[in-house]
C-alpha cells in the first residue's frame, strides 16, 4: 500500500506512474489531485490494473459558476482488480474515502492546509464521521460472524 500526496494531477502522475510500476502495490491512496468531477477520466490509464473510488473537493465550486482561484483536494483510492471481489465501499466524501478490504478498514484522508478556516472544526467533523463509519462496519461485521456461527 502506497499513500501520496499528488500535489495536482499533473505534477504527480508521472510519480504515481512510476510508483506503480516498480512497486507494484495493491492499494494507492492518493490525496491532492486537484481534478473537477468531469475529469476524473485522467487516472483512466491506472483502469486496466485498478478500479477506484474518486471524490473531487471542488464539485461544490464548479457546480455555483465560474471556478475561481487555484483547484484543490480530491482524493482517489486505487485497488488492484485482483481484490474487487474482497473490497466494499464504506464511503467516498470530498475530504476521505472508506473502503474494506478483506478484514482491513482503509480511509485514505487529505487534510486541510493550516490556512483553513474552521480547520479544527472540519477535522473534528471529518474524523467523528469517520469513527461512526468505523462502528457501523464493525457492528455489520459482528453481525455477519453471529449470522455465520448460529
Amino acid at each position: 500500500m502506497i499513500s501520496f500526496n499528488m500535489h495536482g494531477f499533473n505534477q504527480g502522475f508521472s510519480a504515481i506512474d512510476h510508483l506503480i510500476k516498480c512497486d507494484a502495490p495493491d492499494i494507492c491512496l492518493l490525496q491532492e489531485h486537484w481534478l473537477t468531477h468531469s475529469n476524473m477520466d485522467n487516472f483512466d490509464k491506472f483502469f486496466q490494473t485498478f478500479f477506484s473510488y474518486i471524490c473531487s473537493a471542488m464539485r461544490k465550486q464548479v457546480d455555483s459558476g465560474i471556478l475561481r482561484g487555484r483547484p484543490f483536494g480530491g482524493v482517489v483510492t486505487l485497488i488492484n482488480n485482483r481484490l474487487r471481489s474482497i473490497t466494499e465501499t464504506i464511503c467516498c466524501d470530498e475530504r476521505y474515502s472508506i473502503v474494506r478490504v478483506a478484514n482491513y478498514f482503509i480511509v485514505n484522508v487529505y487534510l486541510p492546509c493550516v490556512g483553513t478556516s474552521d480547520r479544527l472544526l472540519i477535522c473534528d467533523d471529518m474524523f467523528g464521521n469517520i469513527l461512526a463509519w468505523r462502528e457501523r462496519v464493525r457492528v455489520n461485521v459482528s453481525s455477519l460472524v453471529t449470522l455465520m456461527l448460529t
